[in-house]
């Protein structure tokens, strides 16, 4: 079984971002322990106008940015799922919208590859995903370290 669903919103179908999102969340899986799971994720690859209109229509933010998440658990009830190894049935762990045209952007403006920052997106709204999150500054180097051990680990370096 699938640890995701893709869709495409507004763009192409591309072969090589399935490539990135099964690499990145099989490494996720499996350095999280939830690879016996039934979690999965739906990502979304669109256009710049439809993630403004997401952020606009969710959190009240009128403008377009990178990545969103829209995690189905609290970190709590997520961590006791997992300790418990609640898994009897399939749940969404959440959903990830990128704009891919916002990556191909920001991969140019730090000089590192398409994949890089699109490993970096799937990973880091795999992190928000699982209850993590950067508005504290203890909470932003936990969440970061977490983000560069899968990059590192799959060998995706800036």
């Amino acid at each position: 079984m699938n640890k995701y669903e893709i869709i495409y919103k507004d763009i192409k179908e591309e072969d090589s971002y399935e490539e990135i999102v099964k690499k990145v969340f099989d490494k996720c899986f499996e350095e999280e322990k939830i690879q016996a799971s039934k979690l999965y994720i739906t990502v979304t690859f669109t256009n710049p106008e439809n993630i403004q209109e997401i952020n606009k229509q969710y959190r009240n933010i009128d403008r377009a940015t990178d990545v969103l998440s829209f995690p189905m658990f609290e970190k709590k009830e997520l961590d006791t799922k997992i300790e418990q190894k609640d898994f009897k049935h399939e749940d969404i762990l959440g959903d990830i919208i990128i704009s891919i045209e916002k990556v191909e952007e920001q991969a140019k403006e730090y000089g590192h590859s398409f994949e890089r920052e699109l490993s970096y997106m799937l990973v880091h709204g795999f992190y928000h995903l699982m209850g993590y999150d950067h508005m504290e500054e203890e909470d932003k180097k936990e969440m970061r370290k977490k983000e560069e051990n899968i990059l590192e680990k799959l060998n995706i370096l800036r």
